[in-house]
């Protein structure tokens, strides 16, 4: 079966590096196949301009599965683009129209600065994560699956939570930049876990303190993040993040 073909304007965002003024350069990218993804349309305009002797469209990807969370674009003023529970890698160009303009940046948060074009420094999730984003156990054999009973719907949850892939799309949505959803789903996955339960206090109260001092800003419950997150991570995080955090506060 053929497949159809599509023209585009693509306005995107170049910035050659991180102090570097940027701005939108607008591309055609013609005979684009409705079956390409978003990525393979952009590897298709990135051989056309390594052929005509340009710098290249720089842009993160890894695994192109939906699961590493590197393919942070921000699409027509959505991130990842159009489709709900969607990662750029995911996105097929059939969600676009013939003769339409697409416009492409990069996340903008003052915690996620541009390294180039496309491709932002997330490294502030690296460093949440750390400070408090594990578990204390015994290493050696696996214990038996049957020692901890955890109830079924905390598993669930805490599985929901864990389903998080730190992409930044919550970041990127949030009119405040803020890092509420990331931190509450690394909170709340352990936190619904009784291996989770030596470092309960600490674990959130490091986690938010290193969000703070990241630059991130406040929730005020908008759920722009829940509506954008790839892995439609629920805002029911964040009301138990809050609970964990004046718990803790309380126990000092």
């Amino acid at each position: 079966m053929e497949h159809k073909t599509i023209n585009l304007k693509l306005k995107v965002w170049r910035q050659a590096n991180t102090n570097a003024p940027g701005e939108f350069v607008t591309y055609d990218a013609n005979n684009i196949s409705t079956e390409m993804s978003f990525l393979e349309m952009f590897d298709v305009l990135n051989e056309r301009l390594i052929t005509e002797g340009k710098d290249p469209i720089a842009f993160d990807h890894d695994c192109r599965e939906g699961i590493c969370g590197m393919c942070s674009m921000h699409i027509n003023g959505r991130a990842h683009g159009p489709w709900k529970g969607t990662t750029t890698c995911q996105l097929h160009m059939r969600a676009f129209k013939d003769g339409e303009t697409i416009t492409v940046e990069p996340w903008r948060a003052a915690a996620f600065p541009v390294i180039k074009d496309l491709s932002v420094n997330r490294s502030a999730f690296d460093r949440i994560q750390q400070a408090g984003g594990y578990v204390s156990v015994n290493t050696g054999n696996a214990q038996d699956g049957n020692a901890l009973p955890i109830d079924k719907d905390k598993a669930d949850a805490a599985f929901a939570a864990a389903a998080c892939i730190g992409c930044g799309a919550c970041v990127a949505a949030c009119k405040n930049s803020s890092a509420m959803l990331f931190t509450s789903a690394k909170v709340s996955q352990y936190a619904l876990l009784p291996q989770g339960e030596p470092e309960r206090n600490s674990r959130v109260l490091n986690m938010v303190a290193q969000m703070d001092k990241e630059g991130f800003g406040a929730c005020t419950n908008t759920g722009a993040c829940e509506a954008e997150c790839p892995k439609e991570i629920s805002l029911s995080n964040i009301a138990r993040l809050n609970r964990e955090y004046l718990s803790a506060q309380l126990s000092l």
